[in-house]
């Protein structure tokens, strides 16, 4: 079987004079077969460029045309340009082409017509779709592949007919970019409408409704100093730049959720502070991670799954000095005492009365929990991190009880005399898509001292990753402290 591709600009009369002859070709020859690929004049130069360099082609005019070469693997061969393609046709198949002067004008002027038009049918189209439009930063992260699946679902977004999704990864590989947009739509999901790549910010956050950034900046265990402080101010200029970004493109309702295992209090904290115009309660910490590796030792103790102890409460910097609160913790199924059915719950620590190894141990237990997933992946623990982003999506998104507890990286302006502008954990809950800081709680002097360390943490942390942070960026101490947690 002969295979032909026609590309050639719209509006070129040549093209129009291939047309007509592949098409002759056609009708004659029951085993030849073409493609026509019409560029626009103003995308012909790049479109061909382009071409002629994965193809390792020479050629600059209009009409282009090769064969496939179907029975090899369909690897491809150049022919040339109109004039090439017509000498193919009258030594191999003695058919030639006589179109007049005037009609290929009449047949170019006629295909650029039909071009145009149905250009704008696809965006008039496209316009009656009210896609949902979804940025994910760091997308070449193991935790974007796991999350994808089970992101553009009903059970997310539950009033959704159609998301856009836009796959952005500043320092990644265009072509890996390529594969993940490729895999992504032969899930072939319902809500799916497009998915595009982005390698730079030109277009980021571009009418985003839902931002998830999952950048990180682990350290590597041989980071000299200067490389540590490197590291941190590089992070600090890209999430300036983020939060001008977002602050510019994205809808005023956008959710914005920072992820991670490194600075996410830091990260979070940098975007509310240059997003002058959206609303700081637009812009959450996620902190799922810490209460799932607490209810997971905690359940080790207590003999029950991770899945029967709830409202577990994370305090602090969330990749930093954080404090694990089970004041309001409860317990499912255990088997004590006293019993009751499935629904029935007690509190933890009415059970657990070792009140020592729960300051102690319980704490540092979790600390190392959430180092050692993190150090067996420099990219940060992918599963957890997919798992908490839709917890807290689909609790945003009003699909959870308002009883249930969260602890989530949020600005809490006079919460216990905290900072302005300083993202730190504290328990909320979620009503009718909007949440709000958890006030019946206790809050003692020794938390409360907790939370002012937590918060000088991350303002020193800000320090050290700006342009004029001088108080604190020859203490070693401190470098080597922030780039542990």
């Amino acid at each position: 079987m002969a295979k032909f591709v026609l590309a050639g600009r719209t509006d070129c009369p040549f093209y129009a004079k291939a047309e007509l002859l592949a098409d002759a070709l056609q009708r004659s020859l029951p085993n030849f077969k073409t493609r026509k690929i019409s560029i626009l004049p103003d995308e012909w130069k790049d479109w061909l460029e382009a071409t002629c360099q994965r193809q390792g082609w020479k050629h600059d005019k209009s009409p282009l045309v090769w064969r496939e070469l179907v029975d090899e693997g369909g690897s491809c061969m150049l022919l040339g340009g109109f004039s090439d393609f017509l000498e193919h046709s009258q030594d191999y198949y003695g058919i030639t082409s006589d179109m007049p002067t005037d009609m290929m004008l009449s047949v170019a002027a006629e295909n650029l017509e039909i071009k145009m038009n149905l250009i704008k049918e696809e965006q008039h189209r496209a316009s009656l779709i009210k896609a949902l439009h979804i940025w994910i930063s760091g997308a070449l992260s193991s935790a974007c592949h796991l999350l994808i699946p089970n992101l553009l679902t009903a059970e997310v977004f539950p009033h959704t007919t159609a998301i856009s999704l836009h796959l952005l990864d500043v320092e990644g590989d265009e072509e890996e970019l390529q594969g993940l947009r490729m895999e992504t739509e032969d899930l072939a999901l319902p809500l799916l409408h497009q998915v595009t790549i982005h390698t730079d910010l030109e277009q980021a956050f571009q009418e985003a409704d839902v931002i998830l950034l999952l950048d990180e900046w682990c350290s590597g265990g041989n980071d000299t100093e200067e490389e540590k402080k490197k590291k941190v101010k590089e992070m600090s200029e890209r999430y300036i730049e983020y939060g001008q970004l977002i602050d510019m493109r994205a809808k005023k309702e956008v959710k914005v959720i920072v992820t991670g295992s490194s600075f996410v209090s830091l990260r979070c904290s940098l975007l509310v502070k240059k997003a002058h115009v959206i609303d700081s309660n637009q812009f959450v910490a996620m902190a799922t991670q810490l209460e799932n590796e607490a209810r997971a030792i905690l359940s080790n103790k207590l003999k029950v799954r991770a899945s029967d102890i709830k409202d577990v409460i994370v305090w602090g910097n969330i990749s930093g000095s954080f404090y694990i609160d089970l004041q309001r913790a409860k317990v499912f199924n255990y088997n004590g005492a006293i019993k009751g059915p499935s629904f029935f719950c007690q509190s933890v620590l009415n059970i657990f009365h070792d009140r020592k190894w729960l300051e102690t141990d319980f704490q540092d237990l979790v600390r190392c929990e959430h180092a050692a997933v993190a150090s067996k992946n420099l990219r940060g623990p992918a599963i957890s991190t997919a798992n908490g982003i839709l917890t807290v999506l689909k609790a945003w998104n009003g699909n959870c009880s308002p009883d249930d507890i969260f602890s989530l990286g949020v600005v809490c302006p006079g919460y216990c005399d905290l900072p302005d502008g300083i993202i730190l954990s504290v328990p909320v809950t979620f009503t009718q898509g909007k949440w709000s800081v958890l006030f019946d709680v206790t809050v003692g002097n020794e938390l409360k001292e907790r939370l002012h360390l937590s918060a000088s943490k991350v303002q020193q942390e800000e320090e050290l990753g700006s342009e004029n942070g001088t108080s604190v960026t020859n203490d070693k101490q401190f470098i080597d402290e922030i780039m542990k947690e």
